[in-house]
């Protein structure tokens, strides 16, 4: 019973720092921006290659939003933690009876919602294939599009991490934007490898 209320009460400060920083970023022109400009380029490139190309799938979208990642995912991390530092509220946060476990995972669900969110703008083209396309696969688009959100993922937790060691907004997002470009272009450079396309097939 006191592990089931230590339980409920754990969740209950999660969701707090959750609402507060879900919130936050709404009640600044950032996340409205981002998400706008995430929106125009995915729906750019989208219409770009089903129209133009004539390809009735979502292959190229999937391919360049990780690329829109590098800049979206610092852009709305950046001031998770450091923005607290600089105004001096991380202290007044840590007074109270929460853990930096709660705190960290608060605001990192509440950076998960907004790529979700992102996301699920996109989902406007996925309906668009379905509707005009010709032979889709659903079941690979719904996986790409639950990769895409794991490796957001992945991204919002560097970014976290590069807006924790420094009290500046512009040098989180610069070191988290250096971070998760080295991921990105591991990826790319794997096929240079020895043995790189053979791991790929």
């Amino acid at each position: 019973m006191v592990n089931t209320q230590a339980m409920k009460l754990e969740w209950n400060n999660i969701k707090a720092i959750y609402r507060k920083e879900f919130s936050s970023f709404f009640n600044s022109p950032v996340a409205y921006i981002v998400l706008v400009v995430f929106t125009t380029l995915s729906a750019y490139f989208f219409t770009n290659t089903f129209f133009l190309m004539n390809q009735s799938d979502l292959r190229t979208l999937f391919d360049v939003i990780p690329i829109i990642y590098i800049f979206f995912v610092p852009a709305v991390t950046m001031s998770l933690i450091a923005r607290e530092k600089s105004a001096g509220t991380l202290e007044l946060i840590t007074t109270l009876p929460l853990t930096d476990a709660q705190i960290v995972i608060g605001k990192y669900l509440a950076v998960l919602s907004l790529i979700g969110i992102a996301l699920l703008f996109t989902m406007v083209h996925f309906l668009t294939l379905l509707i005009v396309g010709t032979q889709t696969d659903i079941g690979a688009v719904l996986t790409g599009y639950i990769g895409l959100l794991l490796v957001g993922a992945f991204y919002a937790a560097i970014g976290l991490f590069g807006s924790a060691i420094t009290g500046n907004q512009i040098v989180a997002f610069i070191v988290s934007f250096l971070i998760i470009f080295i991921f990105f272009i591991l990826e790319k450079i794997l096929v240079f490898a020895p043995g790189g396309m053979t791991a790929l097939l």
